[in-house]
């Protein structure tokens, strides 16, 4: 991914201590969600406890599981608006069905704080929220407000709106294993999964999968592949009893599975945004794809048109029901170099898995910015929701 700005950045290292990444969730109705501060809403006889959950060091399924755990409830019963990091301290809407609130309330765990509750007959969904607030601490960086500035005129609050390097696995090969399965490559795919050792970095892992990729004999690989890999044992326990690759990858949670093929629609948009970039092109067209802002001044993906004067240019992620006239013409060169044709993401064979297609804006706003320098650098911003911080953060961080 190349930068939108290019001039050089300040440096330095994010993300070090929980203390150090900041993110207070902007729910729907515009209101940012304070660290430490008490909320209260009416309550309504609903079955759902909705409360505010801070936390640190932890992700945001894990916390919700543990308190979830301590009612006897299981994955189904929590909801969430948005993800948020392990290696941050982080504020959120969430909810528990099932649980009372002043139950909820009396909780204690550690890093884990229950900022007020109360019954709802809805839970929180995934995407009802706005944006986030970011505080980022860098560390060693070069404490220079020129260069700060200089950053800030060249992006005009505006940067791009890449899918960052989670949404491609630890490994870095979530669309590998995606494009796989949309071409029906389904051993492929599963041998992938299993045996891939790119960035992994356990000596056990790397031993055992490349084992696997040798030997290929999965009744043996049970007694070696190490336990703490459960996704990865229970595909290779069904290929050791029935040698059915596809049905093999339908021992993984459906979540997991899609995963790896919203990967291949947000490789194509990355590789089209970068070529965009590339080019330049930067300034909405006419016969564009676009999103107006909503009241916050976030782009409002639900409201596009063709292009508008101050309207936010928008790549489709390329789905079976994508309209040949929406796929922008970077996106058409990336899916042709990648081989991928939009039909391919109807997967006959796994159509629990296939993609209608959907949308996303190019670039993406920041706004209350400000930014200060002590012993360390550290900046404010938010950001829409889905878009990520540490792609703002290397706009300002590159030192190349």
């Amino acid at each position: 991914m190349i930068n939108l700005s290019k001039g050089r950045g300040i440096g330095g290292k994010i993300k070090e201590s929980a203390e150090d990444f900041i993110v207070r969730e902007i729910t729907k109705e515009g209101v940012v969600l304070e660290l430490d501060k008490e909320y209260r809403k009416e309550s309504d006889n609903g079955n759902f406890a909705v409360f505010v959950l801070q936390k640190k060091n932890w992700n945001t399924q894990e916390a919700l599981l543990a308190i979830a755990k301590r009612f006897r409830r299981g994955r189904k019963s929590i909801g969430y608006a948005g993800l948020k990091d392990r290696i941050a301290t982080t504020v959120q809407l969430a909810s528990i069905y099932g649980v009372r609130s002043e139950e909820l309330e009396k909780v204690r765990i550690k890093d884990i704080k229950i900022n007020g509750a109360w019954q709802s007959e809805k839970g929180i969904e995934m995407g009802d929220l706005l944006g986030n607030a970011f505080t980022a601490r860098i560390k060693g960086a070069e404490k220079s407000s020129e260069l700060v500035e200089k950053k800030l005129d060249e992006l005009n609050n505006t940067f791009p709106n890449y899918f960052d390097k989670q949404r491609f696995g630890l490994r870095n090969n979530n669309h590998i294993i995606g494009m796989k399965i949309i071409k029906g490559d389904f051993e492929g795919a599963v041998m992938e999964y299993l045996t891939s050792t790119s960035n992994e970095t356990n000596e056990l892992a790397i031993n055992a999968r490349k084992r696997l990729s040798e030997e290929k004999d999965f009744k043996r690989a049970l007694e070696y592949f190490p336990k703490y890999l459960k996704y990865e044992r229970s595909v290779i326990d069904y290929m050791a009893r029935y040698n059915n690759y596809a049905n093999a990858l339908r021992k993984l949670p459906r979540g997991l599975s899609l995963i790896f093929v919203h990967a291949v629609e947000d490789y194509i948009f990355n590789i089209a945004l970068e070529k965009r970039i590339k080019e330049n092109d930067v300034e909405l067209r006419n016969d564009e794809l676009s999103c107006k802002a909503n009241f916050y001044g976030f782009p409002d993906i639900e409201n596009r048109v063709h292009g508008r004067e101050g309207y936010w240019p928008v790549f489709a992620l390329v789905g079976y029901e994508s309209k040949d006239e929406e796929i922008n013409p970077y996106e058409k060169e990336a899916m042709e170099e990648l081989g991928i044709k939009k039909e391919d993401f109807k997967i006959k064979s796994m159509p629990e898995l296939s993609m209608k297609g959907s949308y996303r804006p190019c670039f993406a706003p920041f706004r209350d910015f400000s930014y200060s320098i002590g012993e360390d650098v550290t900046l404010n911003f938010s950001l829409p929701a889905g878009s990520y911080a540490t792609i703002l953060l290397n706009e300002f961080t590159n030192p190349n």
